[in-house]
């Protein structure tokens, strides 16, 4: 399998036709030249997006789709890590199901992704970049934690909250994430690049929702930046290790 692509699902019956309109056509194109294969993760979905989904893509299609399943809500975290561990494509796109980022934009990420990249992440926050619609409130939280994560890891990137991006499998392949939550792109872009994966941005604009609302909890997701930065505050004066990696197979 050459590509897999993971898109975590939560109450996003809405969303479905938007999927079918605009995605398919990006995943048709793209296994003219590659396989591909598309896995949603249903995260407790109790709205009908489960159903609406097998309907829209439960048709017989030159790439294989697949519904991993969550028996309740455990968090966009959660979510990526089943998508990720379900994946057998060499190389794995995230990418949010609501389509703030344009599907048409994945095949721009595949370019970026050159035998010298491990991971291509959406900037809107790149000076070629930029947001529409977008709630102020948002826009603070995800700036300004950004901002800061420049400050601690790695200036070279702008924009370090997105969801949308491309990685190859052996860049994270041993890098683990906790975050069960709105942390958890953070936490394994930030891993990875400390691991020594080496991270580029794709300019790109970052739309608000057309159906739906967002389920991120600001509180809560503000708390878990702040204390995963103070974790890689500590990590740099060498007081605490921040990169953990699977045990190997049998250990």
């Amino acid at each position: 399998m050459d590509l897999s692509i993971i898109i975590p699902c939560y109450n996003e019956v809405d969303n479905i036709p938007k999927l079918d309109r605009e995605f398919v056509p990006v995943v048709e194109a793209l296994a003219q030249t590659r396989t591909v294969e598309v896995i949603f993760v249903d995260d407790g979905c109790t709205d009908g997006t489960v159903e609406a989904l097998q309907k829209a893509f439960g048709d017989e299609k030159r790439w294989p789709v697949r519904v991993e399943r969550h028996d309740r809500n455990r968090g966009l975290g959660a979510a990526i890590r089943t998508g990720l561990a379900a994946a057998q494509g060499d190389v794995l796109v995230t990418t949010d199901s609501d389509g703030t980022y344009k599907f048409t934009e994945i095949p721009a990420l595949l370019a970026l992704l050159t035998p010298e990249v491990d991971i291509v992440t959406a900037s809107p926050y790149h000076p070629h970049g930029g947001v529409a619609g977008v709630p102020a409130y948002r826009l603070v939280l995800s700036r300004g934690s950004s901002l800061l994560y420049r400050l601690l890891v790695s200036w070279r990137i702008n924009t370090y909250t997105a969801l949308f991006r491309a990685y190859r499998r052996s860049a994270i392949a041993e890098v683990t994430f906790q975050s069960d939550g709105f942390l958890a792109g953070t936490e394994l872009l930030v891993k990875a690049m400390l691991s020594g994966a080496r991270a580029v941005e794709l300019p790109a604009v970052l739309h608000s929702r057309v159906h739906g609302v967002s389920k991120a909890k600001i509180m809560r997701t503000i708390r878990a930046h702040l204390g995963f930065q103070w974790r890689i505050f500590l990590h740099r004066l060498g007081l605490v290790s921040l990169v953990d990696h699977r045990p190997p197979a049998g250990g």
